[in-house]
């Protein structure tokens, strides 16, 4: 049983975001040690089971009031569990697929949308104010900016070099076992403990795992209109920042090469 436990601890991902990290992952580990075993169960039909969850949550938002919120709260961390458990499924299976990945990630592209979009319209309907429509959109545009950015330079640079993917693949394996914590089931209570400290430095990313918690908070303690004032800030600002990394990037990409 202990050995389950640990190998499915081993597919986490090494780079969990804040509140993935030491919540909804581990709790998909759990649910995962139930059924990771029952092979009609495969990662895709998890990853449709958390979609269609994130649909229902939206459905509650756009209804409305207090009771309604809290399900959509629940409905939105039931639909991440499930979101995490697919690629641990997959790698627990040895299973992993390159579609499988792009339709998580597609997905949760989407349901992010659709999360915020119903929260500005809820917001709307509260206050008949139209400023969290426009608080919503701006957040999620520059939210897709922060992707966006990312994947012009990964195709600008492999107009020059073909080899460009496979060369960050091997930088971003060898992060990963540099930062890779000691941490989970066999280790002892103060490396949990560190590991958990060393984790919360993730919040300040304002990332999906950022927003579980913060939809769901806003839509409990009903502080919809001042959570979507802290999105739209912060993926402004990360949207900007981000894209002046990748451009200064390939800047000096470009210098290094010229010196060469």
């Amino acid at each position: 049983m202990k050995g389950k436990l640990k190998r499915l601890w081993e597919t986490k991902n090494k780079n969990d975001e804040w509140w993935s990290s030491f919540v909804t992952s581990p709790i998909a580990i759990v649910f995962n040690y139930v059924v990771v075993d029952i092979k009609w169960l495969t990662p895709n039909l998890i990853t449709l089971f958390s979609f269609i969850t994130s649909l229902a949550s939206v459905v509650f938002i756009i209804i409305g009031g207090f009771r309604n919120f809290i399900i959509a709260a629940v409905l939105i961390h039931l639909s991440h569990i499930l979101d995490c458990m697919d690629g641990q499924m997959a790698r627990y299976r040895g299973v992993s697929s390159k579609s499988g990945c792009y339709f998580d990630k597609l997905t949760d592209h989407i349901q992010v949308t659709l999360w915020f979009g119903a929260i500005g319209y809820a917001a709307y309907i509260q206050s008949q104010n139209v400023l969290p429509v426009f608080l919503a959109f701006i957040g999620v545009a520059f939210y897709s900016l922060r992707g966006y950015g990312k994947y012009v330079t990964f195709h600008t640079e492999m107009c020059d070099d073909k080899e460009y993917l496979e060369k960050l693949s091997k930088k971003v394996s060898e992060i990963e076992k540099e930062i890779e914590g000691k941490a989970g089931p066999g280790y002892g209570f103060i490396a949990n403990l560190r590991w958990f400290i060393g984790e919360q430095r993730k919040i300040l990313s304002f990332n999906e795992g950022v927003f579980i918690f913060m939809l769901s908070f806003a839509l409990i303690f009903q502080t919809i209109i001042p959570m979507l004032w802290v999105f739209a800030i912060s993926q402004v600002f990360y949207g900007l920042y981000r894209s002046w990394q990748h451009g200064r990037q390939l800047h000096l990409n470009q210098q290094n090469i010229i010196k060469k």
